[in-house]
């Protein structure tokens, strides 16, 4: 999963970095509340750790900008300012926890855990289009009775494009959602798991195609 930080002392923010790594998440940092809202706003994240006392746009703002435009990312509000009326603001701005400092790193990652699981059917057990069914769990790609095995990075942008069916997504999101800001890799990538996909679906002599249209994305296309 990936998790943006939005929190303006550099080293807290980059212990935290350290923190979650060592648990198991990516994660990206945004030092003010312009940049902290923008990221969010991408739709690449599972979910936000967002400082109340930011430059530029202070918590609550960004994450009143983040709901009234539609993002139910989960939001975990990080904060020096423990008094009851900032709890109340922060959660009535739509966070979904509120955590004060100082705090333990177990305390964190289990408050973490929590509102992350708090998502409404983030990956349900099987995702189907067309006739394709997706097992995120198993990393099965099946049609009948044949299946493929993906490998992660396929699984990952499948998902994408099943739980996305219709729409197109630009190739710019697929690649910060699968590889992250922080990656050297570059848009040929996108292309070349696009083509490792494509090969799939024809061994599986699915009617479904993965869609392209310049400069706009990609999407899933049931040609039945």
């Amino acid at each position: 999963m990936r998790i943006l930080i939005v929190e303006d002392e550099k080293r807290l923010a980059l212990t935290l970095k350290d923190l979650l790594g060592q648990s198991g998440y990516q994660a990206d940092l945004a030092f003010n509340g312009n940049d902290g809202l923008e990221l969010a706003k991408s739709g690449i994240y599972d979910g936000v750790i967002l400082d109340v006392m930011l430059p530029q746009m202070n918590g609550f703002q960004v994450l009143r900008s983040l709901r009234a435009g539609g993002s139910m990312v989960p939001v975990l509000m990080l904060t020096a300012r423990g008094e009851l009326a900032d709890r109340v603001q922060g959660l009535d701005s739509g966070a979904d926890y509120y955590l004060t400092k100082p705090f333990e790193n177990q305390e964190l990652l289990a408050c973490l855990r929590t509102i992350l699981r708090r998502q409404p059917a983030i990956v349900p057990e099987l995702l189907t289009f067309g006739d394709l069914t997706l097992n995120p769990a198993s990393s099965q790609l099946s049609r009948g009775e044949k299946n493929v095995t993906l490998s992660s990075k396929e699984l990952e942008m499948l998902t994408i494009l099943f739980k996305n069916a219709g729409c197109f997504i630009p190739k710019e999101t697929l690649l910060l959602k699968i590889w992250g800001y922080d990656s050297s890799v570059n848009a040929n990538s996108v292309e070349a798991y696009v083509s490792f996909i494509r090969k799939k679906l024809a061994l599986l002599q699915s009617s479904v195609t993965v869609r392209v249209a310049r400069n706009i994305g990609y999407t899933l296309e049931d040609g039945r």
